[in-house]
């Protein structure tokens, strides 16, 4: 999933340096509780429309992986993601253009259990290609919010939500820094790749779970998962990452993040 580190990037139309103004969240007291308010996420139009085009003619609208009822635009061996990098000193990887197993079997689970997110405000958090957020909104979410560092991700995210008829709420920015957000439900896919990420992450839940908002987690068993505070909910067969040919060997798993016991 994509990377939580912040970092600027270059305006690919004309080459020119330039930091996206991220939307910073507005927070409300609640007593001694703080919750984000979302805002739109505001980056460089100019950018955004280069990148929304590269994204239409590089990368075929096709259906996701075990999640066929969405479809996304997918890089493919052809798409010459290279360019973008070419163009962009600060082009990372490009975690957004390919399914990850997590976020697979979390819009799977979400698709077949509507009722988990029906009538209520989504985060999904490191939303890459935007596919549990949609997976959402298609369950009846009255909101969804999908937050991601990487302006490619947005991009992405907002082409793929119109492809399926559906709106979500781009956030560009770093939310575990911060306090809990005004929703009703997190959803997190592919967070716990990395020790220092997963540490980051979990803190954030934690915060999320003390302002009484449910966690659902969808990962193909990573070693940085928090496994003494997670119950599994579902598994469902699939690729790990990028479309390899692991479908039905490897297991992807849906948990809920239990709050943490007293003593």
């Amino acid at each position: 999933m994509p990377n939580l580190c912040e970092a600027p990037v270059r305006a690919l139309a004309g080459g020119r340096a330039y930091n996206p103004r991220r939307a910073l969240p507005k927070t409300e007291n609640h007593g001694k509780e703080a919750v984000h308010r979302f805002g739109e996420a505001a980056i460089d139009a100019s950018a955004l429309a280069w990148i929304q085009r590269f994204i239409q003619t590089n990368l075929p609208v096709g259906p996701v992986p075990t999640v066929p009822e969405i479809l996304v635009h997918r890089a493919n061996p052809r798409s010459g993601l290279w360019r973008l990098a070419e163009r962009d000193a600060d082009f990372g990887t490009p975690y957004w253009a390919y399914d990850w197993g997590g976020g697979l079997a979390l819009a799977r689970h979400v698709l077949d259990n509507p009722q988990c997110v029906a009538g209520r405000r989504a985060l999904d958090l490191g939303a890459g290609s935007g596919v549990v957020g949609i997976a959402a909104m298609l369950a009846g979410a009255r909101k969804v919010v999908s937050a991601d560092t990487d302006p490619y991700a947005i991009a992405a995210m907002g082409l793929n939500a119109a492809v399926n008829g559906v709106a979500v709420t781009p956030f560009a920015g770093d939310l575990t820094v911060g306090p809990a957000p005004a929703v009703d439900i997190v959803l997190v896919g592919d967070l716990f790749y990395d020790s220092h990420l997963a540490e980051r992450v979990t803190m954030f839940l934690e915060r999320c779970l003390e302002a009484h908002i449910q966690v659902l987690i969808g990962d193909p068993w990573r070693a940085f998962l928090p496994h003494a505070r997670l119950r599994l909910l579902a598994e469902y067969p699939g690729p790990d990452f990028a479309g390899s040919d692991q479908a039905g060997q490897r297991k992807n798993a849906v948990f809920s993040l239990e709050p943490q016991q007293p003593g």
